[in-house]
Formats: structure tokens, sequence, C-alpha cells
């Protein structure tokens, strides 16, 4: 297994729509503004969050049960940026969308300009023909307020692609999340 260049994530973008929108360079300014990064690297491609977030709340004392989610156990809005209570957590999802290849496994890591502010981006691997909008957690480990940006980088995908095909993808066995849109929350 291999990790994959800047060459075959661009061929394999404008060829056969594994990345929509497609950025082909690392984009650092909108409209004379820095940016926190996005696009095409080296062997990666830095995803964006887009501006649809869920922000846990404990407003209405709901447990967090990932078998028997409860739509109380947060608060729905849409911006430009999104502010996570200290010690807290939201769920946000990409402006990309992703279709992975039967041979290939890609694992997402969070973006050093967050981790150095004590903010986790967390993204379970997409796994060979999984497609959809990725759901983007974000954990705020501070005890202060943090705040992510919609429409900048947020993370950077990792492609690795293997030497045989598995037997059974993601879309074979029918994934839960398969085809998701918005931001998804936990399926049992």
């Amino acid at each position: 297994m291999a990790i994959k260049s800047d060459r075959w994530i661009r061929q394999m973008a404008e060829e056969q729509g594994m990345i929509e929108p497609f950025a082909a360079q690392q984009v650092r300014q909108l409209e004379g503004q820095p940016i926190i990064s996005y696009g095409l690297s080296s062997y990666g491609y830095d995803i964006r969050c887009a501006g649809e977030f869920k922000v846990f709340t404990n407003v209405r004392s709901a447990i967090v049960d990932p078998k028997n989610f409860s739509e109380d156990s947060f608060v729905e809005f849409t911006g430009d940026t999104c502010v996570i209570p200290p010690n807290s957590f939201a769920l946000a999802r990409t402006v990309e969308y992703f279709r992975i290849p039967r041979n290939v496994l890609t694992i997402c890591l969070g973006k050093s300009t967050y981790a150095r502010c004590g903010i986790i981006v967390n993204v379970t691997p997409f796994e060979p023909e999984w497609e959809g909008y990725v759901t983007l957690e974000f954990s705020n480990t501070t005890p202060l307020p943090a705040k992510i940006y919609a429409n900048e980088g947020v993370a950077q995908v990792l492609f690795f692609e293997s030497d045989e095909v598995c037997e059974v993808s993601y879309a074979d066995r029918k994934g839960k999340y398969q085809g998701q849109h918005g931001v998804t929350l936990p399926r049992a």
C-alpha cells in the first residue's frame, strides 16, 4: 500500500470526480485576505468546512448515546464561523463531496493551525467505494470558546492505494453513511 501523490490526486479528481469541487493548488487567500489553506498538497488534499454546524449543548440535559442519538443534544445553525463552547464539541460537513475508488482507503488528520489552538478535528477513514460529504467532528479541548471558520481548511486527507482490490467495499455492504448529505448524525 502506497501513499498517493499530488499528480495522482489531481488526475483522479479531474478525470473521475473523486473530489468535487476540487482546488488544484493550495489556496491561501480569498479576496486578498489570508485564510487557513485548503486544496491540493504534495501528498494529500486539505478539505474545507462548510457553514452548516451542530454544536453540542447540555441545555436539555440529554444523554449522548451513539445507539439512540437525540437531536436534543445540539443546536443547529448556519454561518461563516462557529464558536464552540469550552470543553465542548461540534459537527460540521465538508464543502467537498468525495467518491473513493475501490482500491483506496483514506486517513484524515486535523490541520496544525487548529491543533495548536487545542481544537481537535476528528474524521474516520473513508473506506473503499464510500461517497458523500464528510461529517467533521471538532472538539474544543480548551477552557475558552474556540472559533471554526467555514470555507477554509480544517484537515488533510491522505490517500492510500492498495496493491489488491478488496473483496467487499463499503458500497457492497451498503454502509449506513453511504451518500450522506449535510451534517450526518450517528446512526445505530
